[in-house]
C-alpha cells in the first residue's frame, strides 16, 4: 500500500496493530479521523490516554473499574455467597446485559493455553482459591468459553479447589462447544446461568 504521506503511513500503521483491524480499514478509520473536526480527534486521544492513565483492576475480583473496589463488588445487592469466574470483561459485560445473575465474579485475565505460553500463574487463579478459603463464597460457577483452554482452566481450578467444602457449577451448554462466551445471544447466555449444572458432571459428558 503506497502512501502520499509519512504520518498518514505511520497512522495506519498503527491503527492496523488493533485486533481485528487491517491496513485497508485502518485506513478508511485513520482518513475519517482527518475528516472530523480537530475537537472530536483530540477527545478521542484524551479519552484513550486517560483511560490507559487511571483505569484499575478491582482488588476483589480483577474486572476492570474506574476506583478500587469495582460498583459490582460493592453492591450490596448482589449475593456474595456465589462467584462466577470468567475470562475478562467482556464476559462480565455479557452475563451483566441477561439480568439472569447476581451474584459477583472473578476474572481470571485469560486461559491456560501453553501453546500461547500462558500459565496458571499468569492468572488470578491464586486470588480466587485464597477468596474461597476465607469460607464466605458457596459456590462457584465457571463461565469459561467451552473451547480446549476454558475445558483446561476450568479443570485446573477445580483441582485446586478439592479438599475445600464448596459448590462447583458451569453454565449449561446452551453454548455451543468452541463457541466464545462474548458472541452468545442473551437468552441463551440467560438460560445457560440459569441452569448452570454441577462441575462434576461436566466432566463426565
Amino acid at each position: 500500500m503506497d502512501f502520499s504521506s509519512k504520518l498518514l503511513e505511520q497512522a495506519v500503521a498503527e491503527m492496523s496493530q488493533l485486533p481485528g483491524i487491517g491496513k485497508r480499514t485502518a485506513l478508511r478509520l485513520v482518513l475519517h479521523l482527518l475528516k472530523q473536526p480537530a475537537t472530536q480527534t483530540q477527545q478521542l486521544a484524551e479519552a484513550l490516554l486517560d483511560l490507559k492513565a487511571n483505569i484499575k483492576l478491582c482488588k476483589n475480583c480483577h474486572n476492570i473499574s474506574d476506583t478500587e473496589i469495582c460498583e459490582i463488588c460493592a453492591n450490596p445487592n448482589r449475593t456474595r455467597e456465589l462467584v462466577c469466574v470468567v475470562e475478562d470483561i467482556r464476559d462480565v459485560m455479557a452475563i451483566e446485559n441477561t439480568g439472569q445473575y447476581r451474584g459477583l465474579y472473578h476474572v481470571l485475565g485469560g486461559k491456560i493455553s501453553p501453546m500461547d505460553g500462558i500459565g496458571p500463574s499468569q492468572l488470578t487463579i491464586k486470588s480466587l482459591i485464597d477468596k474461597v478459603k476465607e469460607g464466605e463464597v458457596k459456590e462457584i460457577i465457571f463461565a469459561l468459553s467451552s473451547t480446549l483452554e476454558g475445558d483446561t482452566t476450568n479443570f485446573y481450578i477445580f483441582r485446586q479447589l478439592e479438599g475445600i467444602e464448596i459448590k462447583t457449577s458451569t453454565i449449561a451448554r446452551g453454548i455451543s462447544v468452541g463457541d466464545e462466551l462474548e458472541y452468545a445471544d442473551e437468552v441463551t447466555l440467560g438460560r445457560s446461568i440459569t441452569n448452570r449444572i454441577p462441575f462434576e458432571s461436566s466432566l463426565k459428558s
